[in-house]
């Protein structure tokens, strides 16, 4: 006796099967919509973090390059000002020998002349003024002048 082999036809599932199926469906996508929305929520946390990150690391970055370009500006206007003044320096100290000069001439000149001299300077931050009495017996010889000093403001 051989066996042949029967086929059973399947029955159409009771609709007791059906919604406990579609309740399984139902399930298992808001189990997966959950999952997702918590990995978006984990992403959303980490983006928000990189970028308040990166910020920082930008104004960090943009306050050294303000505070190297504060102390380049500083170090260019001191060495202009120590310049400036060596340079008005400079003037100064060759006006107040061009003053020795002529008062010393003038005092030999008045030892020699039999006269007398007098005179007096006033130095201000922008000019020399000089006022020279040459006193020549009844002549008086009266020199005054006032020389600038060439200061850029």
């Amino acid at each position: 006796m051989s066996k042949t082999p029967t086929f059973q036809t399947k029955k159409p599932p009771a609709n007791s099967e059906l919604a406990a199926r579609k309740i399984q469906a139902w399930w298992r996508g808001t189990l997966v919509r959950r999952t997702l929305l918590h990995a978006a929520l984990r992403a959303c946390i980490i983006q928000f973090w990189w970028r308040k990150t990166l910020a920082r690391l930008l104004e960090k970055k943009r306050r050294q390059m303000l505070e190297s370009f504060v102390r380049q500006e500083r170090a260019a206007v001191t060495l202009q000002s120590w310049i400036r003044m060596w340079f008005i320096r400079l003037q100064y100290c060759r006006l107040l020998n061009a003053v020795r000069i002529i008062q010393a001439f003038w005092r030999w000149h008045s030892c020699h002349a039999r006269g007398a001299l007098g005179g007096s300077y006033e130095l201000t931050a922008s000019q020399l003024k000089l006022q020279l009495d040459i006193f020549m017996g009844p002549q008086i010889c009266r020199i005054m002048d006032c020389i600038p000093f060439p200061i850029k403001h």
